[in-house]
């Protein structure tokens, strides 16, 4: 197991050292705008310097968290979704670096199922108590590898299965726009659904499986509030692994309503593991970690304890 320990992390930086902000205006389709003026207005009261991150792609907001960790932030907090939140553990995983995710955008999963609350004004208020008070808390990270050795850090969950080859099909499509796009992207890929041969190393040990879903999971939900990996703990050192077996189409739709209860796992095709270390193989995916486009398979993804100090 890979812990994150003092001996890895630069010093703790000084009580001045600002609060970097990195807000995404169109999270939630725009209804927190009013989110950002009044966080920027409760930091104020935190006695430390605030730095605007400023961005228009997701490229550029990650590389704006980079850099001001880089400068020696002592936080970043995000205003946005999980998509916004993923940004921004890029450059804060295995730091000392406090992170602060105020829930304003269409999924919010990695805030929720790490004790913040939904409510954005009433995050802020933990945040800033937080910041006032100097206290952080440890959860783990996932740490993502793929086959040319690049690094992708995630918080909530990796999709491998259905669910990503849907995304996939999503991003490609130029109309409709909105979620009509998505819903279109769904029946499509039913249309033409089938089992894939996936090769998964827990641990060490192999197998091989059929499956229609795949899912690693840091935390418990993602896609706003689908909890595919139900009994997964962000502070228990391990990943938790969902497989969803030779579903036909018929039985998946069947199925998914059950995911946002996390009944899904008592289906008999399903199967739950759980290990530090994964290894996951199939020909044609393309993974979405914290709902955003990643690495194609095969990728190792490994639980990295403590790699995140959460303000809370």
């Amino acid at each position: 197991m890979l812990a994150v320990t003092a001996h890895d992390h630069p010093p703790a930086p000084p009580p001045d050292a600002p609060v970097a902000v990195l807000a995404n205006p169109t999270a939630g389709r725009g209804r927190h705008r009013d989110v950002l003026p009044r966080l920027l207005d409760r930091l104020g009261t935190a006695d430390r310097p605030v730095r605007l991150l400023g961005a228009t792609t997701p490229e550029q907001a990650e590389a704006a968290c980079r850099t001001a960790v880089a400068d020696g932030a002592a936080a970043v907090l995000t205003v946005g979704g999980d998509g916004t939140v993923h940004r921004a553990v890029q450059a804060v995983a295995g730091t000392v670096v406090g992170f602060g995710p105020v829930p304003a955008g269409t999924g919010n999963d990695f805030a929720a199922d790490t004790g913040f609350p939904a409510d954005p004004l009433a995050a802020i208020e933990v945040i800033v108590a937080a910041l006032r008070a100097g206290r952080s808390r440890p959860v783990d990270l996932a740490r993502m590898t793929g086959a040319d050795g690049t690094v992708r850090w995630y918080g909530a969950v990796l999709a491998a299965g259905f669910d990503a080859v849907v995304n996939e099909r999503a991003n490609r499509m130029r109309w409709p726009r909105g979620p009509r796009r998505y819903d279109l992207a769904i029946v499509a890929e039913l249309a033409r659904l089938r089992p894939r041969r996936y090769t998964l190393r827990l641990d060490g040990e192999p197998q091989e499986v059929d499956a229609v879903l795949v899912a690693v999971g840091n935390t418990a939900s993602y896609g706003g509030g689908m909890r595919i990996c139900p009994d997964a703990d962000p502070t228990d050192g391990l990943l938790d692994v969902v497989v969803g077996g030779r579903f036909d189409r018929r039985t998946l739709m069947r199925v998914k309503p059950h995911i946002y209860r996390g009944s899904h796992v008592r289906h008999p095709l399903v199967r739950s593991y759980r290990a530090r270390t994964v290894e996951l193989a199939a020909e044609g995916i393309t993974t979405y970690a914290d709902g955003e486009r990643s690495l194609p398979l095969p990728v190792t993804v490994t639980a990295v304890p403590a790699a995140l100090r959460l303000l809370r």
